[in-house]
Order: C-alpha cells, then sequence, then structure tokens
C-alpha cells in the first residue's frame, strides 16, 4: 500500500549516502541515487519490515577441477553487484546462485565466471541441469582420454629413448648424449603445451586475477623442468659441475603432466558414480504417454502431457505423471520413490506416482500434476539442491583452501633457494627437484573433493531409500541429535481409527454398523468399514439420531438399536455393570469403547482405536540403541497416551499438548541445550517442523509439513528416522576421513618433498613419484566417499 512505499522511501533517504529514493508502488521497484552500496540498501529495506525480492537459479560449471577453483568462481559471482549467495559444488559440477533480478542477470554472471578462467552454463527450458552437467563430465572425460593417449605414448617413447643404451638397442642405432637429449625434447615439447594446455591455460588465467589454484602448481612444477631442460640442452655449460654436464628432466616434466591427467581420468570416472542418483530418479519418468484425446488413444511426448488428460498404463509400463485411477485396478512398485520394496495394490479414486512401475493390471488415471509439479520431479529437484548444498564442516575445507596454494609456492621457494644456497652439488639441481616436488606433491583437489563427494553419494543412498534431504546442514545436524520427538497420529499411528474389538455375534455388529451408516463421526466410519469387509449387508437407518457426546439412535427393520456410551445406555435405561469390566480394560489400552443396545438389550462391546503402525516399535527401539531419547506428542488424554506409549516403549510421554503448543514443547528441550528433531505429518506439526534443529516430515502426510521439514520420509515408515540418523552419522564420519587423510597427506608428504629428512636420512622423492602418490591420494579419497553407496537401512 502507500503507507509501505513511504515507509520504504523515507527510510532510504533517511540514509547518509542516499541523495535521492523514491519507490513506486505501481511497478513494486525502488530508484535510488547517491553513493549507497546496494548491500545496504538491501539491509535497510530489511530492517524496515519489508524485502527485496530474489530468485534462485542453478547452472552447470565447466573447467573447476579443484577447491581453489571454486573458493575464486565464488568469489567472482559474490562480487556482482546483486548477488546475494554464491555456491559452487566440485562433485556436482554445478553453481547455485541467488541474486537480484534487475540489478544483475544471467549474462552478468557468465562474463564474471568467465573472467575468472570458467564456465557458467545455462539449461535450456527443456534440459534439467543434470544433464547439463553430465553433458559437461563427458566433454571433459573425452578430453582427457584423448590428450591421455597421446601423452602417455609421448612419455613411455621418451623412457625408452633415455633408456636407449642400457636397453641394448645403442648397438643398433648409436645415439650419443646430446642427440639423446634433443630426441627428448622435440618428444616431450607436444606433452608440455598441448597434453597440458588446459593446467598452463587456467594457470594464467589465476595469475591475471591475483590468485592461484592446482593448476598453477602443475603448471610451474612442469614448466621448471622443462625450461631448466632446455637451458642445459642448449647452454651446458651454465650448468656443469666439475666439468660434468648436467642431466635433462624432459621425462619428469612429461611424466607429470601424464600422470596428473591420469588421476583426473580416474577421478573423473568415480565422480561419475556419485550422481548415480539422480540419473537412476530422472529415468524413472517414460519418455512418452499414453493419452485418450478425442475418444482416441495416442503416444505424445511428455512434456505435451497436460492436466486433466486421461492417460492409460498397461502392465509393465510406468506411469508418467500424477493424477488419480478413474478405471481399473492395479499392482505398482512404488520403491524407487518410496523405498518400500512390496508392491501396493490401487484401484478408482487412488492416487499415482509418476515413475512407478505397473506390475499388474491395466488402469486409466486423470493426470493432475505434470511437469516440475510432479512428485518426481520435487524429489529430483530435493536431492539436487541437497548434492548442491555445503554442510557447515565443508567451510573448514573451503577456509583451507584459500591460502593453501599460495603457502604451497612459498614452501616450493624456500625450498629451491635452502637447496641452491646450503645443499650438495649439484646444489641447483637439487634445488629444482625438491621445488618442483613440492609443487606436485601439494593436494587442494582432495579437499575440495573431500565433502561434496561424500555428501553427494550420502544424499543419493538416502533418495534410494525413500529419505530426501533438504540441505547440507540438515544432514550434517543429525548425527548429533540428543532427542526425537514423535508427533502420535499418522506418525506412531496410522491415523485413522478402526474397529479392533467386538464381543458380540455377527448379527449385532451387523445391526450396529446399520445404526451409524448415517454418521459422520470417525468412529463410526470404522464401525461400517469394519462390517462391509466382513461382507455384511448393512440396512438403512430410519428415525435416525445423532446424540453429541453420547452416540446414535435408530431404527434399523424394525428394532431399536443404540450405539454409544455408559450414560446413553443408563439413560435409557440399561444396567451397563456387567459390561464394566470390559470397557474399562478397552479404555485401559487406549481405545474408544462402545457399547451397543438391540431393543432395550445390550448385545456387547466395540472398542475402536488408531492402531500403532507395525514398525513404530522397531523405529523405538533403533532409537534407544543408537542413544537418542524418544518423546511422544499428543492432543490426547494421558490414559490414551500412556497406553500407546507402552505398546511401543517409549518412556516419555507428552499429552494434552494442544496444535499451538507443539512448537512450544520443541523449544523447551532445545532451550535445555538439546539437539531436537520433530517428526510428523499434520498442518499443525508445521510450525514445530520448522522450529526444531531438523523437522522430519512423514511423506504420507500433507505438502505444509514437507515444505516445513528438513528430511522427507516418503514411504511414512517411522523407521526411516533412525536410517536418516545413521546416514548422516556415516555421511559425517566419511566426510572426516576424508578431511583427516587430506590434510595428514599434506602435512606428511609436503616436507618429505621438500627434502627436510634429507640430512639425517637421506631421502628425497622423485617428482615422478610424488605425481604417482598424487594420482593414488585423490583416487583414494573419491573411493572412499563411495563406500557410503554400501550403507543398508533398517
Amino acid at each position: 500500500c502507500a503507507s509501505c512505499s513511504g515507509r520504504v522511501e523515507r527510510a532510504l533517504n533517511g540514509m547518509p549516502n542516499v541523495d535521492k529514493a523514491a519507490v513506486n508502488l505501481a511497478t513494486s521497484r525502488a530508484t535510488v541515487t547517491g553513493s549507497a552500496a546496494l548491500d545496504e540498501l538491501v539491509d535497510m529495506v530489511r530492517k524496515t519490515g519489508y524485502e527485496v525480492p530474489t530468485i534462485t537459479e542453478q547452472y552447470a560449471v565447466g573447467d573447476v577441477t579443484c577447491a581453489s577453483c571454486v573458493g575464486r568462481m565464488e568469489k567472482a559471482l559474490l562480487a556482482l553487484s546483486g548477488v546475494q549467495t554464491a555456491q559452487v559444488n566440485l562433485a556436482t559440477l554445478s553453481a547455485e546462485v541467488q541474486f537480484i533480478p534487475g540489478i544483475v542477470d544471467f549474462s552478468d554472471l557468465k562474463h564474471a565466471v568467465e573472467e575468472s578462467g570458467y564456465q557458467l552454463i545455462k539449461t535450456e527450458a527443456d534440459e534439467a541441469l543434470e544433464d547439463v552437467a553430465e553433458q559437461e563430465r563427458k566433454r571433459e572425460y573425452l578430453d582427457i582420454i584423448k590428450r591421455l593417449k597421446i601423452g602417455a605414448g609421448f612419455v613411455i617413447t621418451t623412457f625408452l629413448v633415455m633408456h636407449w643404451n642400457k636397453l641394448g638397442l645403442g648397438e643398433l642405432i648409436p645415439i650419443s648424449k646430446q642427440a639423446n637429449h634433443l630426441i627428448q625434447w622435440i618428444l616431450i615439447t607436444p606433452v608440455q603445451f598441448w597434453v597440458g594446455l588446459h593446467f598452463h591455460q587456467s594457470a594464467l588465467a589465476s595469475v591475471r586475477h591475483g590468485t592461484a589454484n592446482m593448476h598453477t602448481l602443475v603448471s610451474v612444477g612442469t614448466s621448471s623442468a622443462y625450461f631448466y631442460s632446455l637451458l642445459v640442452l642448449f647452454a651446458p655449460e651454465l650448468f656443469m659441475v666439475q666439468g660434468i654436464a648436467a642431466e635433462v628432466y624432459f621425462d619428469t616434466s612429461g611424466a607429470i603432466i601424464v600422470l596428473i591427467l591420469l588421476g583426473r581420468f580416474l577421478e573423473a570416472r568415480a565422480k561419475g558414480n556419485t550422481s548415480q542418483a539422480i540419473r537412476k530418479l530422472m529415468g524413472l519418468a517414460p519418455k512418452t504417454a499414453r493419452v485418450i484425446r478425442d475418444g482416441v488413444e495416442q503416444d505424445i511426448p511428455l512434456s505435451e502431457v497436460v492436466a486433466g488428460d486421461h492417460v492409460v498404463v498397461r502392465p509393465g509400463e510406468k506411469a508418467p505423471v500424477d493424477g488419480t485411477i478413474i478405471e481399473g485396478t492395479a499392482t505398482l512398485d512404488e520403491s524407487m520413490i518410496t523405498g518400500e520394496s512390496i508392491p501396493v495394490n490401487r484401484g478408482p479414486g487412488d492416487p499415482v506416482v509418476g515413475g512407478t512401475i505397473n506390475r499388474t493390471g491395466a488402469f486409466t488415471f486423470e493426470a493432475q500434476k505434470v511437469g516440475k509439479d510432479t512428485v518426481l520431479a520435487q524429489i529430483v529437484d530435493m536431492v539436487q539442491k541437497a548434492q548442491g548444498a555445503k554442510p557447515p564442516i565443508a567451510r573448514l575445507a573451503d577456509d583451507v583452501a584459500a591460502w593453501f596454494v599460495p603457502v604451497v609456492i612459498v614452501i616450493a621457494l624456500v625450498t629451491f633457494l635452502v637447496w641452491w644456497l646450503f645443499g650438495p652439488e649439484p646444489a641447483l639441481t637439487y634445488g629444482l627437484l625438491n621445488f618442483i616436488s613440492v609443487l606436485i606433491i601439494a593436494c587442494p583437489c582432495a579437499l575440495g573433493l573431500a565433502t561434496p563427494t561424500s555428501i553427494m553419494v550420502g544424499t543419493g543412498k538416502g533418495a534410494e531409500h525413500g529419505i530426501l534431504v533438504r540441505g547440507g546442514e540438515a544432514l550434517e545436524t543429525a548425527h548429533k541429535l540428543d532427542v526425537v520427538m514423535f508427533d502420535k497420529t499418522g506418525t506412531l499411528t496410522q491415523g485413522e481409527p478402526v474397529l479392533t474389538d467386538w464381543t458380540g455375534d455377527e448379527e449385532g455388529l451387523r445391526l450396529a454398523a446399520s445404526a451409524e451408516k448415517r454418521s459422520e463421526h470417525p468412529l463410526a466410519q470404522a464401525i461400517v468399514e469394519r462390517a462391509e469387509k466382513q461382507n455384511l449387508k448393512l440396512s438403512t437407518p430410519e428415525n435416525f439420531h445423532s446424540i453429541t457426546g453420547q452416540g446414535v439412535d435408530a431404527i434399523i427393520e424394525g428394532r431399536r438399536v443404540l450405539v454409544g456410551t455408559r450414560r446413553l445406555m443408563q439413560e435409557n435405561g440399561m444396567d451397563v455393570v456387567e459390561h464394566s469390566s470390559t470397557l474399562e480394560a478397552y479404555e485401559e489400552d487406549g481405545k474408544t469403547a462402545m457399547l451397543v443396545a438391540i431393543e432395550g438389550t445390550l448385545s456387547g462391546v466395540l472398542a475402536v482405536a488408531d492402531t500403532v503402525k507395525e514398525s513404530s516399535a522397531q523405529a523405538v527401539k533403533a532409537l534407544g540403541e543408537m542413544g537418542v531419547e524418544v518423546v511422544m506428542l499428543t492432543g490426547d488424554n494421558q490414559r490414551t497416551a500412556n497406553a500407546i506409549a507402552r505398546q511401543l516403549g517409549i518412556q516419555n510421554v507428552r499429552a494434552e499438548v494442544l496444535p499451538e503448543h507443539k512448537s512450544g514443547e520443541v523449544k523447551r528441550l532445545m532451550d535445555v541445550g538439546k539437539t531436537v528433531a520433530m517428526v510428523g505429518d499434520g498442518v499443525n506439526d508445521a510450525p514445530a517442523l520448522a522450529q526444531a534443529n531438523v523437522g522430519i516430515a512423514i511423506g504420507t502426510g500433507t505438502d505444509i509439513a514437507m515444505e516445513a521439514s528438513d528430511i522427507t520420509l516418503m514411504s511414512g515408515d517411522p523407521r526411516g528416522v533412525a536410517t536418516a540418523i545413521r546416514l548422516s552419522r556415516a555421511t559425517l564420519r566419511n566426510i572426516k576421513q576424508n578431511l583427516f587423510w587430506a590434510f595428514a597427506y599434506n602435512v606428511v608428504l609436503i616436507p618429505l618433498a621438500a627434502g627436510v629428512w634429507f640430512p639425517w636420512f637421506g631421502i628425497l622423492l622423485s617428482p615422478i613419484f610424488v605425481s604417482f602418490a598424487l594420482l593414488l591420494f585423490i583416487v583414494t579419497v573419491v573411493t572412499n566417499a563411495l563406500r557410503l553407496k554400501r550403507f543398508k537401512p533398517f
């Protein structure tokens, strides 16, 4: 309204660096002149109580190979006015950018990224981010293979020439030492400048921006070996020691480039395995759908299906979109959506989820959610965002990577100077080789891959079992949960009352169900459903009366039937003493007990209850064994709540809690230092889910509950809570292992490469050995993350 725009306008004009600010209510835009920074303006608008709209987009990225690259790209994006957040993921080759539209657009983002030496790729309308990222991975993979094959051929030939005389080939074709060095130069030059071109290009781009990355280390190291050898070849007198010519190290230059490329090849192949979960999910949706239009069945592309279409699914086919069955029955395999392996029966009125497989039967359903609105599309989107997210533990690796490469370069230069000035002869050669070894053995790649690869595999594995994690922070927090608070109805219980007990005969049940036929009360529906399942023929009630809080009174086939409480029976002149013990026993078990009277005579007792899920007790036991306290939260009376808790083995019960007080119960535990997860499925659970450290929504519940949660259990099985915590613990343990080895590798081997131990043990590392060590370590980190693929749920 006008007062809103006036308030914002006055706030902006009150800022010291604003000359003039005007807010246009019609366009919802503010025009500001002056020297105030955009972030200052945005903060002021928010302090006034309003919001500056932002959008979040995901893009594929190219030429990003290490943690330093990630940091530089994020820095370039965040430097743009209007960009609020930027996260680049090395494992998924993707970037998520939040920015203010109108201030910055994709062309600005793309230009900034390209200026920093990388690529930003926007997906087309009919493309998925994972497809574009996969294309980029494949392009890079094929380029690496091509360069690796050619480089390996040249390097192997170079080693053959190096050892020409040792292999006895000099007797056949004599080659002088000078000619041998010349041939090595000719063979290695294409390796140095074509096979290793990407390393040098990336290094030059980073130098232009005053930064450094993994490629800087490789480029400087190999170039040092190459140009030193070139000087030895054409000006040998400069490096002679006691009249002996220095050796050339063309083989070192070429072998390092080929071995680093081999490491990138193995890394790319292993990283391809980490994204299998997304590709499996995306592959669930068929490419086409069979719809009925104008009375004719026709196959059309999936993208052309619209809400309201009647879709036909035959045995063995997949449902293309979400909807409701209108004709036919089927047995559907929903395992890739919910994680449940047992197929479910579906008929008219039942929901169908796109991507599920029709095992038996044929059916027609009405399409209701298509495109990005389908459950499968939302699952893919949630998994992609989770795999691209950075948990708090990743900040450690990012902080280290920011200064890692510059520090390594300094260590390498100090190593060179110390060996040149104080080392034994040939001091220059020793200094150069150790300088190269330090540069090559440093491994920011491992730091960059330690976290995202584990997150990718962990969240992907969760998706396979119907556990969707919204972000990396939730995955990290879940491993340290102290308390899991379950809402009772629909979470630990089925959420629908059923008739559990009846002490009378079949005829009495038939008459009681007939009397309840017109009642809309859930307890009445439970009685009717039980009678219908037993194929009892129900009659239409006459003179039906619903007595609030007591029961019903109706005439069935000329007989008066009462169904209800003790009070209803007593007011109609009946003695309930003989049934008192039965009523009390049922009520003690948390059931709602009702009496049935026919023509003034009590004929039996009905007991209705919301039954617990078969897996609830197993979930509670599993959490207890993990050291997690379980609390049950319910609006039921204390006696009913205690009865359910006894069945499940829950010691801590919060009964008679109103919906609006659930979040308060969560906060109360958090205030005493507990890390709390809330598990629920209803609209009234959403505030508590949002309040908790980790909100876990049962996927069979409402969309609002799922939106407010951090983790969604698609199957509705409460055992998924324990599985999610176990998955979190396994993933965090894996990340910590990777980070430990990444730090340990560098801490131990960088001094070794520098020759620190040489004075005492005479140990020096060959640069070629160093390249092998680097290759093995990168592959080890990725392979360790892939161990999470063996994770098993409860």
